[in-house]
């Protein structure tokens, strides 16, 4: 009886492994709607807010950015495909320890940042000097990165705003800015969570542009209706004062001839 009921067991395991399927979940067009990781399921439904992680190296190539893991949340499921948009970034835990040394002061920062297409993103960052710093210094330093990210969030679009901390030029354009109170050793954003994803705004569907030769053979006709347009008010105009100036010689005719009949009378 043991034996059968493990036997029943393992056939019910069997069968639910079977009834699975993989699908591929897909970057957002951020990142190139690059495939991100492959995963097994036996509905879509209990695809949807699976979390996917991969390291930036493994989804662009670029081994200097090895220390970045990314974040990609399923949204939506196109037959094998889960399409994905992006969580959050974060640093590996053996890269922030080396940043951080004795003898050295670290500012910490954590600020909500709102894109100008109406994403919201939560930015922890960080930054390091050579020596220890006084906390006026500290505090100053702080202000240029919160005043920095905040800027640079009201410029940029979502898609933008993620790509530029990536590729660290925000983390650049801080470091230069802090020259003034304290040669900064580092800049790091080592982490972002998306709170919101920006608003879709649906644009007005235009009107298909003809190509510049139709429009070309268009102007053409046109200037052409307008020229024979204008030879038939000529043509008209010519008519209208002929039959006037044969209107008044018929009239000087009679007058002439009514005269003559006075006097002869």
């Amino acid at each position: 009886m043991v034996k059968a009921k493990a036997h029943l067991t393992a056939k019910k395991a069997r069968d639910k492994w079977k009834a699975k399927n993989w699908y591929k979940i897909i970057a957002p067009p951020l990142f190139d709607e690059k495939p991100v990781a492959e995963t097994l399921a036996d509905s879509e439904d209990k695809l949807i807010n699976r979390v996917a992680e991969i390291s930036m190296q493994d989804l662009t190539g670029d081994f200097r950015k090895s220390h970045i893991k990314l974040y990609f949340k399923v949204n939506k499921v196109e037959g094998s495909n889960a399409l994905s948009h992006f969580v959050g970034h974060n640093f590996t835990s053996d890269y922030v320890r080396r940043l951080i040394r004795r003898r050295r002061s670290k500012i910490d920062g954590i600020f909500d940042v709102k894109t100008k297409d109406g994403g919201l993103v939560r930015v922890k960052m960080l930054a390091t000097t050579e020596k220890r710093i006084q906390n006026s210094q500290k505090h100053a330093i702080r202000l240029i990165m919160k005043d920095t990210v905040l800027a640079e969030g009201k410029k940029r679009g979502f898609d933008e705003f993620i790509k530029d901390v990536l590729d660290g030029k925000i983390s650049e354009e801080i470091q230069k800015k802090c020259r003034s109170i304290y040669p900064v050793r580092r800049v790091e954003i080592y982490k972002t969570e998306i709170f919101s994803l920006p608003k879709v705004k649906i644009k007005p569907v235009k009107k298909e542009e003809k190509p510049a030769v139709e429009k070309k053979e268009g102007k053409k006709k046109t200037e052409e209706g307008k020229k024979e347009k204008e030879k038939k008010e000529k043509k008209v105009r010519e008519k209208k004062t002929v039959a006037k100036k044969k209107k008044s010689a018929t009239k000087k005719k009679s007058t002439s001839k009514k005269q003559v009949k006075k006097k002869k009378e």
